[in-house]
């Protein structure tokens, strides 16, 4: 391997300040949910981190309970292996559920208290082989916690500098909100970032619900499964013929009852490929497109079990400038999934 690497940016890849904050990343990810340490072996998973990175990807993201602990095992491993630069990458991390490995839970390991969140971050960068990570997310809201004792927490990583910024995933916006009201009580740091699911199918949080909140608390979108877990990529083009290397098959009930009875969407999506011809793209990359062309995602992260596959995902960078107004409309119109409903206030 040589000494003398590439520097970040890449004329290829197109980056964007995270919220209302002076950190840019890129705005295509790479996650290690559902393939980091599980359905992919780690020279695989090793393989398309480099391809990532070389082909302009600074954001890398995973969690404590992704393969239980594993998927962050084997990024700490990969940035070891590469040595890049801590400052080119930003890594993220999130806390709430847990190992959940074959060990046994304990009875504080779960939730958003200060004692998992301060030992879930310890055992997160020990896995990780870092000092800090530059984002930690609340994986999910936690009702039994008062919302004082989770923002204090995640605050207490950030003065430690255990983390550099905190933020949440699949919060409501009441919940989002609170957080803020407490932050701003305190004088204390509110989530700078959400990360909820974000494609073509499902939109209501991000274009309805969370509307007042861009404007009101600079909230930054980090957002997962933009292709609907493959999906939009039309891949899937019966619901009967079910690749046996494709996620629903490997999954199980969850992914796979969504394919069998999703005729319907299924159709939508296939009426998706000539507009993406068009444009010389594919279905995936023109739902790709889509998603970043919403200038509150900062980032739309993507999972990839081959090098392949993440390079053409990169190749949806080139086709956000071709979604004018009118090719938007054609797609709006073929899946008529754009919310009605008035922005909601907090």
């Amino acid at each position: 391997m040589s000494s003398v690497q590439a520097k970040l940016p890449h004329p290829n890849m197109l980056y964007r300040f995270l919220g209302n904050s002076g950190l840019k990343i890129s705005v295509i990810s790479l996650g290690g949910w559902l393939t980091h340490g599980g359905h992919t072996d780690d020279d695989i998973a090793f393989a398309t981190l480099k391809a990532a990175y070389d082909g302009g990807v600074n954001f890398f993201d995973s969690a404590e309970e992704y393969a239980g602990g594993r998927a962050e095992t084997v990024l700490g491993k990969a940035l070891k292996h590469f040595a890049w630069d801590r400052e080119d990458v930003v890594i993220s991390t999130k806390l709430y559920w847990g190992r959940h490995d074959d060990l046994s839970l304990g009875i504080n390991d779960v939730g958003l208290s200060r004692k998992h969140v301060l030992g879930g971050m310890r055992n997160s960068l020990k896995r990780l082989q870092l000092d800090y990570v530059d984002l930690v997310y609340a994986h999910r809201p936690d009702k039994h916690t008062p919302m004082e004792e989770v923002v204090r927490a995640f605050n207490y990583l950030i003065n430690t500098g255990q983390a550099l910024y905190w933020g949440t995933s699949e919060w409501s916006a009441e919940e989002i909100a609170d957080a803020w009201r407490v932050a701003d009580k305190h004088h204390l740091i509110g989530p700078l970032m959400e990360q909820p699911e974000y494609n073509l199918i499902k939109r209501d949080r991000v274009e309805v619900e969370y509307a007042n909140l861009y404007p009101k608390h600079g909230l930054g979108l980090t957002v997962y499964s933009p292709l609907r877990r493959g999906i939009l990529t039309g891949k899937y083009s019966s619901s009967d013929n079910i690749p046996a290397d494709s996620r629903a098959a490997k999954e199980g009930s969850w992914f796979h009852d969504e394919i069998v009875n999703g005729r319907e969407m299924l159709d939508k999506v296939a009426k998706l490929r000539p507009i993406a011809e068009k444009l010389g793209a594919t279905s995936g990359q023109l739902a790709l497109a889509w998603v970043i062309r919403n200038e509150h995602v900062s980032s739309a992260i993507i999972g990839a079990t081959s090098v392949a596959q993440l390079e053409e995902n990169l190749g949806a960078v080139a086709v956000v400038e071709k979604l004018t107004d009118e090719v938007v409309k054609e797609i709006e119109d073929v899946m008529g999934t754009k919310p009605t409903g008035p922005p909601m206030r907090y």
